[in-house]
Order: C-alpha cells, then structure tokens, then sequence
C-alpha cells in the first residue's frame, strides 16, 4: 500500500444521486479505504469541491464526461488521479446489478491503487 493509512477514495457521478453513492455505500465499511462521493452537476445533492478533491487519493468517476467535468472546474496540475469506470447511467441507487458493475470495475482499481510500492502510485 502506498500509503500508511487507508487510501481515499472520491466517488463522482452526475447528480451524486445514484451511482457514486452507490460506490460510498458498498465501500463504506472497507478498512483499506476512507470513502466519498460527489456529482459534478449544479443541483448535485454533493457537489464536488477543491475540499474532495485536497482530501481525496484517488477519483473514480463513472463516465469520461466527469473527467473532463472536473479538469475543467478545477484546471489545477496537483489533481488526483482520476480513473474512470464507464457505468452508464441506467440504475438505482443501490441497484444489485449496478452493485455488481461497480465491484467488478472498481476492485481492480483498487488493487493497483494498494499494491502500488510504497511512495509510488500506479
């Protein structure tokens, strides 16, 4: 693990509403991670702010557009690093086959994320 604590985490979708809460909450008890989430839209119920992203390790967001949502809002070179998963938009929050969409593309993130050697990142 790269780190001696348990590796921050940023969730980010849209409207924080379905996806990314998702993530936080199947991930929220995970020892190896501190979890949040965010949406990068006006009326976001948790919109993402300069504060996620200082805390964060790691931004995982579920499309393209909200890499690029980002980067344009916050056009600073000390980012985190932002990987994305591609989960559409086409669940509930807490959907069993969004769950199932999540694990599977978010848990080899993580193992690279935690298996990176100490001081180095993926």
């Amino acid at each position: 693990m790269p780190l001696n604590r348990p590796l921050r985490v940023l969730f980010v979708c849209s409207m924080n509403q379905w996806r990314s809460p998702t993530a936080e909450r199947l991930y929220q008890n995970d020892a190896r991670l501190q979890v949040r989430s965010a949406g990068t839209q006006r009326g976001a119920r948790r919109r993402i702010s300069r504060t996620d992203l200082a805390w964060a390790d790691l931004v995982v967001v579920m499309e393209r557009e909200h890499q690029r949502a980002i980067t344009r809002q916050f056009p600073d070179p000390s980012l985190p690093p932002i990987e994305i998963l591609d989960i559409p938009d086409d669940y509930a929050f807490l959907d069993p086959e969004l769950q199932s969409a999540l694990t599977t593309s978010i848990e080899p993130v993580l193992s690279l994320w935690l298996d990176a050697p100490p001081g180095r990142t993926p």
